[in-house]
């Protein structure tokens, strides 16, 4: 079940992510969405084939994208798509940026993959068969305390209207927390969770393309995801939490302390 979507998925991430090798470090046109928030070349590229791609498949199916938004079709299922996520690094050449396409049918994401080019990792995940790292099983970490957690987060585009309230949940969990790191990339970050190289990670006011693959690829790694409150996540969410079963309960009591 899936096999065609899966395929379509995975031609589209790489042809995506070889516009992605091609370009970085040679970034010429940067443009503004807002304060902080950059559209790039690359960004607009690399949605083009994706977008290409999914359509030449599956005409009758809606596109969410980031750089073009709702592309409305008939068949009651939504391809979600961010063709660059983590474009600040990019245009920094900083190298920690991936491609993200996530398929969503009756509010249920039934398949994501995350491509990192620069390192050549790829990310899958189908609903029921667990996740993949470059075709090797992942699971998420079995640290069980937060104190020896390794924790992510990332900063949300608002942040200099809601700077005190970001500082103070990060000034939370750097206490309690091993360590922190925010790389700059909510997709990576989640397979990072779901590859056991994170223990968990929270973040506010994320967009459904930002997380869409991430959740599958962690739910089928063994993890789990809620909002601060507690609540099952969906894209669509303003808050997340994803963790391994064991800190997960502990990193609410913090973010809600």
């Amino acid at each position: 079940m899936w096999n065609k979507e899966l395929e379509t998925a995975r031609l589209a991430a790489r042809a995506a992510g070889k516009i992605l090798s091609r370009m970085f470090g040679h970034v010429n046109h940067i443009k503004k969405k807002g304060n902080i928030d950059l559209v790039t070349e690359a960004d607009l590229e690399a949605e083009k084939i994706i977008l290409k791609t999914i359509r030449r498949d599956f005409p009758k199916d809606s596109i969410l994208s980031e750089e073009s938004g709702m592309q409305k079709q008939t068949s009651g299922r939504t391809w979600i798509v961010d063709p660059l996520d983590g474009t600040t690094n990019f245009a920094h050449g900083f190298p920690f940026f991936g491609v993200s396409i996530a398929l969503e049918i009756e509010k249920e994401i039934v398949l994501g993959i995350v491509y990192n080019p620069h390192m050549d990792e790829y990310y899958e995940a189908v609903r029921g068969r667990g996740a993949l790292l470059n075709n090797r099983p992942i699971h998420v970490s079995k640290t069980s305390n937060l104190n020896e957690s390794l924790l992510a987060t990332g900063f949300p585009y608002n942040i200099h209207e809601k700077s005190q309230e970001v500082i103070e949940l990060f000034g939370k969990m750097i206490v309690r927390a091993q360590g922190i790191r925010r790389p700059g990339s909510a997709a990576i970050d989640l397979c990072y969770v779901a590859a056991g190289r994170l223990d968990g990670f929270w973040e506010q006011d994320l967009y459904p393309w930002d997380t869409a693959a991430g959740i599958v690829i962690v739910e089928e790694a063994g993890g789990k995801l809620t909002t601060f409150e507690g609540k099952p996540y969906s894209p669509y969410q303003k808050t997340i939490v994803a963790a391994n079963p064991f800190i997960h309960g502990e990193m609410l009591k913090v973010l809600s302390s």
